[in-house]
């Protein structure tokens, strides 16, 4: 085959221009969120004997110029909410002559619209059909999978020159550099709104991960290692096995998302001992999604009592904890969601609340149920796929009402009084940074809501976009979105703007969330 000149680059921000607060946020935190495929592309490239470029796009610099001018082929690497940017640069590569092929969260879960900017859109991958792909043998427009999850990944010495690039400041580590690692592919778990809902839990070569825990041990003593798991440790003590091989003056420390259903009894001392620095165990909705949080069939204040109990528990030996939130499921009705979310963080201060949105991702029940009930904001672009942006008409909500809500609880996240409280439960001085750093993008997202929700109060054209009165995308987004993204908006048609939906599959709703019958 011959030699190609290879870029492989993964968008991890949307925005080329955005404030202040946003650009330190991307610089000290997200530009650590670099995933493990795009580092197994750029490898598998390199061990086929091609010319391998990788970076990461996190806003230091225009994209293209991350890479080199001169390739015949750019893998281009990104979730829903950046795929706007990755259409306007694939455009940008498609000129110069580069083939170019997408893969990442957006292509698994909007393929369709994918192949309008892209020669190939990627679903499920693994070396050989990179190997497919640069030999030509697909013809442009085509989706193209491996056919099946995938079964190994790259080692980290195969993947260090990548995970350098990614996570290191001229070669030299800082205290949010990471290694990431993978013990598991698909999920247990059955959540209507997740794209892994239907690929079942499947453990990686275990012999292929404690020799990546022994060599970064022994290479890289005291850096983080991040566990890309969708669900980590569902064979808790299979993993905590691996771990524990280490000698425990030497485990480095780790970084995990887990449910809370596992996270309990003797298995948090064996948290500790392994050296776990940082879980985000997932409360999903107040009405929905408990089997997860292992709170059985408990709702309401009685869900709160008993996760209240867990992360105090948990927070013995874990010294950085997350909860996952969902607001405006169509389970959720009322004030009530938004008070005991409120109230969990209160009484929680060490536990940082993410708060999401229901958002309807292409092949999974929720976005067929969403669709089949007309919910959906058609013309919406993939750029709003994110909170504080909503695609879809709350079933129980008007909008303002629903904002209001939100702002409520993005406000007692953001609260000084609670910030201090943080600081005192924390005992790691990165931890208490983190807080103050995290602190700060909460009130910036305070005001981005109270100005979104103020504009869409009073403008009778957005709220009737919202309410399904019209379905022309207002210029309210149009002008956001070519603010964003900057000269590469030039590179987009304002009628290319809105997508091309994913067609409905037909799929069960399941009506929340089932745990498959696997050993934990």
């Amino acid at each position: 085959m011959k030699k190609l000149r290879v870029g492989v680059l993964e968008i991890l921000t949307d925005a080329v221009h955005s404030g202040w607060l946003e650009r330190n946020f991307d610089r000290r935190f997200r530009r650590y969120y670099a995933s493990i495929m795009p580092q197994a592309v750029s490898a598998w490239c390199r061990q086929l004997g091609h010319d391998v470029r990788y970076a990461t796009y996190w806003g230091q610099a225009p994209p293209e110029e991350l890479l080199p001018r001169e390739l015949d082929v750019v893998f281009l690497a990104t979730y829903t909410q950046a795929s706007t940017l990755a259409y306007a640069l694939a455009r940008l590569y498609r000129r110069r002559g580069v083939r170019t092929v997408l893969g990442g969260p957006h292509a698994t879960a909007f393929p369709t619209d994918s192949r309008r900017f892209f020669d190939l859109v990627v679903h499920d991958c693994d070396k050989a059909l990179i190997e497919a792909i640069l030999r030509g043998d697909h013809a442009p427009g085509s989706v193209v999978s491996s056919g099946h999850l995938l079964e190994e990944i790259p080692a980290v010495p195969e993947r260090l020159a990548e995970i350098e690039i990614a996570s290191f400041d001229r070669g030299r580590r800082n205290r949010l550099s990471n290694v990431p690692l993978l013990t598991s592919v698909g999920c247990p778990y059955r959540c209507d709104f997740c794209v892994d809902w239907k690929n079942d839990y499947v453990m990686l070569p275990r012999d292929r991960l404690l020799a990546d825990l022994r060599y970064v041990a022994e290479r890289l003593p005291g850096i983080i290692v991040a566990f890309h798991d969708p669900n980590f440790a569902v064979r808790f003590d299979e993993v905590l096995d691996l771990i524990e091989q280490i000698p425990a003056g030497r485990r480095n420390p780790y970084l995990m998302e887990s449910s809370l259903s596992i996270l309990r009894g003797p298995r948090l001392q064996r948290l500790r001992d392994t050296n776990c620095l940082y879980a985000a165990p997932g409360v999903e909705s107040w009405t929905d999604y408990s089997n997860k949080a292992g709170v059985g069939r408990s709702v309401g204040h009685a869900k709160l009592d008993k996760l209240v109990e867990h992360f105090e528990d948990l927070h013995r030996y874990v010294p950085g904890l997350q909860a996952n939130f969902i607001f405006g499921t169509d389970g959720d009705q009322g004030e009530e969601p938004a008070a005991l979310t409120r109230e969990f963080i209160r009484r929680l201060p060490f536990v940082w609340p993410t708060m999401n949105i229901p958002v309807p991702f292409g092949g999974t029940p929720m976005y067929d149920r969403f669709v089949a009930e007309d919910r959906v904001l058609r013309a919406m672009p993939f750029a709003f796929y994110y909170a504080p942006y909503t695609v879809v008409r709350p079933k129980h909500y008007g909008l303002v009402e629903f904002y209001d809500l939100l702002i409520s609880m993005y406000e007692a996240t953001a609260s000084p009084a609670l910030l201090v409280r943080r600081v005192q439960s924390t005992r790691s001085v990165g931890m208490k940074a983190l807080h103050v750093l995290r602190v700060s993008g909460a009130w910036a997202e305070v005001r981005r809501l109270r100005q979104l929700r103020d504009r869409i109060a009073g403008d009778a054209e957005l709220l009737g976009f919202h309410e399904g009165r019209t379905s022309a995308l207002p210029d309210f987004y149009r002008q956001l979105l070519a603010q964003r993204l900057g000269r590469y908006a030039e590179l987009l048609g304002g009628d290319e703007l809105s997508p091309e939906l994913e067609p409905v599959a037909g799929l069960v709703s399941l009506g929340g969330l089932r745990a498959m019958p696997l050993p934990a």
